[in-house]
């Protein structure tokens, strides 16, 4: 082990919606909560939870979701103690519930240092894993605010990228600085970031003191600070509840990328290599799933004949048996009242069958 890690604590984003799930993910049951990687039922942020345990136990770990999600939330990692698990009561982006995942864990140690990691994310290797965390937080500790970049195995438009600098002498030559973060490029650029050897995908993770993000929030996004502030003196009056769900909603609605890391200056990035995944799409759970000798990733049950490379699911209560013959590279996910079938490669679509569903108003199959 590379340092200390008595007073590190994990912040765990959990509020989105994954409507590139549908119809296996639902509004109180988002993607995090299901499981869409590996082979067994683990859900997606259970996993995150028992990664992290040789680092950080669930005593301190702090997970935010949705308010409507809460009582799922607390079910899927019972070792998280009730109270860490922070209810927002208005979806505001990255920025506040960082901050007051940050306020919390100042209250229960003012020296602590924070890693905040996505819920969403899928770990082949995951001792590596966790020795990049503990050189993000080595570099942290030093008062430098640190992300993770992971090492591009292709050139991919659909991720943010961490342009890198030289190697940072006082990390032990695991970080480096970090020159600037740039939007999702088109395929051009993409081709080029991945040839050049010096542009990391983002993976949305985040180590720091807790002192050094309250000050940037407080330098770079001033009305987030001061709301923040707000509800830690509520929160210290025993009035927190009705203070979040007074406050929270008026908060600025801005990424943490946006509103603090873009804007701040000497930043650190250890690039990671360990297998990510950020389970994105059904293409996702075909890739990660356990394939047959024909490339087909079933559920339980299912009949492939003379059938290739496609990917079935089922849940809920009488499973259906699914068969296939003479298709390929397929999508077919069944729940209890409804049927998705698309090729895999426009996964991305299923958005637009929860958009369609929408406006028609079938709000009860969303």
């Amino acid at each position: 082990m590379l340092v200390p890690m008595s007073n590190v604590y994990a912040v765990i984003m959990a509020g989105g919606a994954g409507t590139r799930f549908w119809p296996a993910s639902r509004l109180l049951r988002p993607k995090q909560l299901l499981p869409l990687a590996g082979d067994g039922e683990e859900s997606l942020l259970a996993a995150t939870v028992r990664r992290l345990a040789p680092l950080v136990p669930a005593d301190r770990i702090v997970v935010v979701t949705g308010e409507h999600l809460a009582e799922a939330t607390a079910n899927a990692v019972p070792g998280v103690p009730r109270s860490h698990i922070l209810s927002e009561p208005a979806p505001r982006n990255t920025a506040p519930c960082i901050a007051w995942a940050t306020a919390t864990v100042a209250r229960l140690d003012p020296e602590a240092r924070v890693m905040v990691l996505p819920s969403d994310h899928f770990i082949t290797d995951e001792g590596e894993f966790r020795r990049v965390l503990e050189r993000a937080i080595e570099t942290a500790s030093s008062g430098r605010v640190t992300t993770v970049g992971i090492v591009p195995t292709r050139p991919e438009t659909g991720y943010g990228y961490i342009e890198v600098g030289e190697a940072l002498g006082d990390t032990a030559g695991h970080a480096k600085r970090v020159v600037r973060f740039v939007e999702k490029p088109d395929r051009a650029g993409a081709e080029g970031f991945y040839r050049s050897g010096k542009h990391l995908w983002n993976a949305g993770m985040f180590f720091f003191r807790a002192s050094d993000m309250a000050q940037l929030v407080k330098d770079h996004l001033p009305a987030l600070s001061e709301g923040i502030t707000t509800i830690d003196e509520a929160a210290r009056n025993g009035t927190e509840a009705e203070t979040v769900r007074r406050i929270f909603p008026t908060l600025p609605s801005v990424s943490i990328d946006h509103g603090v890391m873009e804007k701040a200056e000497g930043l650190a990035v250890v690039p990671g290599d360990f297998g990510w995944n950020d389970v994105g799409s059904w293409q996702s759970a075909w890739e990660l799933g356990a394939q047959d000798s024909s490339g087909n990733t079933l559920a339980v049950g299912s009949v492939a004949i003379d059938a290739k490379r496609n990917l079935v699911r089922t849940s809920g209560k009488g499973k259906k048996v699914v068969a296939l013959v003479g298709v390929s590279d397929l999508v077919v996910v069944e729940t209890e009242d409804a049927i998705l079938i698309l090729p895999r490669e426009r996964s991305q679509d299923v958005r637009l069958v929860v958009e369609a569903l929408r406006a028609s108003g079938r709000t009860d199959l969303l």
